[in-house]
């Protein structure tokens, strides 16, 4: 069984000349003599991954990056980019220097296998696991063949992956179970990190794993404070028509945007969180709209949600199917407050100054970490992650937080960012 994705041969897949990736609906801006390749999981559907690449782009602006990941692949129809696998990379830029920077993103201990994983297609996920569960040597050259390379932590690049890096940065990424990684997964990290031109983690607990291994670096957030910032027009357009507006036209008096993971799917767990949500809705008058934050493998599930919906009464309840990254901002932003397991979630809710709740997704100890590290490092005052029976007491002390409080917390992370930024920008060449 090869599930390895070959770049296709339709010659609109292939890298523009000069190897920038082709830019929907127009001519893309000249490029300077040391081309910026952007590098990250942005080939998979994930809220934050997607994210990462347009504001890598809005922190550059004026270039035409490349975007690379492990995989090639075409994420425009769904807000994306169109993504280049490294070694097309690689063969297209040959000699000539380039900047590359990597922004956000839990990089540090994604292993080549969740990797590998995370890039199927949703229906190859269990035949493929279930092929590969008592077949241990096959399994290990399956990634190999999948992800093309050998990198315990593939995501993060390693300096010498293209021909000449000129300059790498490595902004606002996390690691917090890098401590709990094998000894030769932590050396790879420190000795790729090493090799950056400019460091910064998004928590303290990666800072702290880090300094333990000799590797000093900043503290900034994650860079999706931003996106309010950077995209809220763009969102706020999203919010007046569409699938949005029809999706969110039934409350009148506004509604609690709600994301569950896939691990929330059990029929026991669903049942509390259902009983919380009628709890709010009784209290404050306010719909649910149920909406996913990713579709990759090991991220969220339709099914679970309309489960979910088939246990709250009809009218105050809508499922929004759409996985377009802006029409998901927009059901985030356009809401009255933010109750979800993603940490992406989170954070465009706090970018947007709302009340905000983060769900501890059952048996998943390292989501919830990494929920607990951001939140402690950034987000203290507005409470850390809840067990499912607390959603409704935390929810309904979340909405009676000032607004001024919601607005000075995103202000802060915004000015978090930008005092590091200069500091941590591919320069111009």
């Amino acid at each position: 069984m090869n599930h390895r994705r070959r770049p296709r041969d339709d010659p609109h897949d292939r890298l523009p000349p000069g190897g920038a990736a082709g830019a929907p609906g127009g001519a893309e801006p000249a490029r300077s003599p040391a081309s910026l390749v952007v590098f990250g999981a942005f080939d998979r559907h994930n809220l934050g991954d997607l994210l990462f690449a347009h504001l890598a782009q809005a922190l550059q602006p004026g270039e035409a990056p490349i975007f690379a990941g492990l995989a090639s692949r075409d994420l425009r129809p769904l807000g994306g980019h169109r993504v280049h696998a490294l070694p097309e990379v690689a063969a297209e830029l040959g000699e000539r220097p380039v900047r590359v920077l990597q922004l956000g993103g839990e990089l540090l201990t994604c292993t080549a296998w969740q990797a590998a994983v995370m890039l199927l297609p949703p229906g190859q996920v269990q035949p493929t696991l279930a092929w590969l569960a008592h077949r241990p040597s096959t399994r290990r050259r399956w990634v190999r063949d999948v992800l093309g390379r050998d990198d315990r932590a593939p995501y993060l690049l390693a300096r010498g992956a293209l021909p000449h890096v000129a300059h790498l940065v490595v902004a606002g990424v996390g690691g917090v179970d890098l401590a709990r990684c094998a000894p030769a997964m932590r050396a790879e990290v420190a000795a790729k990190l090493r090799a950056a031109d400019a460091l910064s983690v998004r928590d303290r607990v990666t800072q702290r794993a880090l300094h333990d291994a000799g590797v000093e670096c900043a503290l900034v957030p994650d860079p999706a404070v931003l996106v309010a910032q950077a995209f809220g027009a763009r969102i706020a357009a999203q919010m007046q028509a569409g699938e949005v507006q029809r999706a969110t036209a039934a409350f009148a008096d506004g509604y609690v945007a709600v994301q569950a993971s896939a691990a929330f799917g059990d029929d026991a767990t669903l049942d509390v969180l259902a009983a919380q949500l009628r709890a709010v809705q009784v209290a404050t008058g306010l719909g649910i709209v149920l909406w996913r934050a990713g579709a990759a493998p090991w991220h969220d599930d339709l099914g679970v949600l309309q489960r979910l919906a088939a246990r709250l009464p009809a009218a105050g309840v809508r499922v929004f199917e759409s996985l377009h990254l802006w029409k998901t901002c927009a059901v985030v932003a356009g809401a009255r407050a933010v109750c979800a397991s993603s940490l992406h979630a989170r954070i465009v809710a706090l970018a947007f100054g709302l009340p905000r709740v983060s769900l501890r997704p059952p048996g998943e100890p390292g989501q919830r970490r990494k929920l607990a590290a951001w939140i402690a490092t950034w987000d203290a005052d507005t409470g850390g992650p809840v067990d499912v029976p607390h959603t409704a007491k935390t929810l309904l002390m979340a909405l009676a937080t000032p607004c001024a409080a919601l607005r000075q917390a995103a202000a802060q992370a915004v000015a978090a960012w930008q005092a590091h930024w200069p500091s941590h920008g591919p320069p111009r060449q």
